[in-house]
C-alpha cells in the first residue's frame, strides 16, 4: 500500500505539473495569450462549463496550438515509458527505446516513403512507413539475438547495434537520391511536431494505452533487476516476459517515431532523472517517468517554437538532453541498475 501511495502521491503531482505546463505552452506562440484564457479556452468545450472566450483565442488554443501539445505529450510519454521499460530490460541506464533499432527502422520506412513513395506496396505514407519499418525491424532484431528458444541480453544488444548501424547506412544511400526531398527528409529525421492537426493526435493517440499496458510488468521488471536466473527461481517466465516487453515496448516506440520523427534523449534523460527522485522501484518508476516525459516535451517544444526561428523539436531535446547527462556522468550518478 505504501507504494502504491508513492506512486499516486508522484504521479498526481506530475500531472498538475503536466496541466500547468499544457497551459503555459498554449499561451506561447506569435499572438500571447494569457495563462488565465488559455484555461477558460481549455474548459469551456466541458458539459455544464461555460466561459466568455473571445473567439479568436478559442481558435488559436483549440484548433492550432492543442492539437501540438497533445501530441507532444503523448510522444514524451511514450519515450519516456518506453526508455524506462528499455532501462529495466537492460539493466543498464544508457539503454533508450530505440536501442533494439527500432527508429532507426522508422527511419528507414520514412526516408523510402518519401524519397521513393512507388517502391513501397500498398501504397503506405510516411507515417505507416515509420511504423512498419520500426516493427519490422524489431522483430528482425529479435530473430536475429534468439537461438534455441532463449534471447540473451547482450545478444540483444548487439544485433540491435548491427541492425543500427546497417539501416543507417540504407539511410545514407536512400539520400543519395533524395534531391528536392532533401528539406523534407532531413526535417523528419530532426523530430518535428510543427503542423500537427488532431488527425495526427488520434493516429498517436493508442501510444497511451499501450504504454499503460506495461504498468502489469512493473514487479517483473523489478525482479529481472536482479538476473535472470534470480528472477526465475522467483517464478518470472523469463523469456515470456522479455518478448512482451519488446513487443510492447517496440510498438509504443514505433507509434511516437512514425508520427514525430526521431527524437532523442527523452527516453535516456527523463526516466534516469526521475529514478534519481523516486527510487529503481518500477510500480513508482514506470508512471513518473511517463508523466514527466510528457512535461518534458511538451515544454522543449515549447522552446522550439519560441525564437524568432521555430527549429525542431529533436535539437531542442538533443541540446537540453546531452549537457545534462554529461553531467550526470561527471558527477558518476550514471550507474548499474
Amino acid at each position: 500500500m505504501r507504494t502504491v501511495a508513492r506512486s499516486a502521491g508522484y504521479s498526481g503531482g506530475l500531472l498538475a505539473v503536466l496541466a500547468a505546463v499544457v497551459v503555459a505552452s498554449a499561451g506561447v506562440g506569435p499572438v500571447a495569450i494569457p495563462a488565465p484564457v488559455v484555461a477558460r479556452a481549455l474548459l469551456d468545450p466541458l458539459p455544464a462549463v461555460a466561459f466568455d472566450v473571445p473567439r479568436a483565442a478559442r481558435t488559436i488554443v483549440v484548433q492550432v496550438r492543442l492539437p501540438r501539445v497533445a501530441l507532444a505529450a503523448i510522444v514524451g510519454f511514450a519515450l519516456a515509458a518506453a526508455g524506462t521499460v528499455m532501462q529495466g530490460f537492460f539493466r543498464n541506464p544508457m539503454a533508450d527505446p530505440s536501442i533494439i533499432g527500432v527508429s532507426s527502422g522508422a527511419a528507414v520506412g520514412a526516408v523510402a516513403a518519401i524519397v521513393v513513395p512507388a517502391a513501397l506496396p500498398f501504397g503506405l505514407g510516411v507515417q505507416s512507413a515509420a511504423f512498419a519499418g520500426a516493427l519490422v525491424t524489431a522483430f528482425a532484431v529479435y530473430l536475429v539475438a534468439t537461438e534455441g528458444g532463449r534471447t540473451p541480453v547482450a545478444t540483444l544488444l548487439l544485433a540491435g547495434v548491427a541492425v543500427q548501424t546497417f539501416l543507417g547506412a540504407v539511410v545514407s544511400y536512400l539520400l543519395l537520391d533524395a534531391g528536392e526531398s532533401m528539406d523534407r527528409v532531413v526535417y523528419w529525421l530532426m523530430g518535428h511536431l510543427a503542423d500537427a492537426t488532431w488527425d495526427e493526435v488520434l493516429v498517436a493517440a493508442p501510444a497511451v494505452p499501450l504504454a499503460c499496458l506495461l504498468l502489469p510488468f512493473a514487479r517483473d521488471l523489478n525482479v529481472l533487476l536482479l538476473g535472470e536466473a534470480d528472477a526465475h527461481s522467483l517464478g518470472i517466465e523469463v523469456e515470456r516476459t522479455k518478448r512482451l516487453l519488446l513487443a510492447l515496448a517496440a510498438l509504443v516506440t514505433g507509434a511516437a517515431v512514425a508520427v514525430a520523427g526521431v527524437i532523442g534523449f527523452v527516453g535516456l534523460v527523463v526516466p534516469h532523472v526521475v529514478r534519481l527522485v523516486v527510487g529503481p522501484d518500477h510500480r513508482v518508476l514506470l508512471p513518473t517517468s511517463a508523466l514527466a516525459g510528457a512535461s518534458f516535451l511538451v515544454a522543449a517544444d515549447t522552446v522550439a517554437r519560441a525564437g524568432p526561428a521555430e527549429v525542431p523539436v529533436g535539437i531542442v531535446t538533443a541540446a537540453l538532453g546531452a549537457p545534462f547527462f554529461v553531467y550526470l556522468l561527471r558527477r558518476r550518478e550514471v550507474h548499474d541498475l
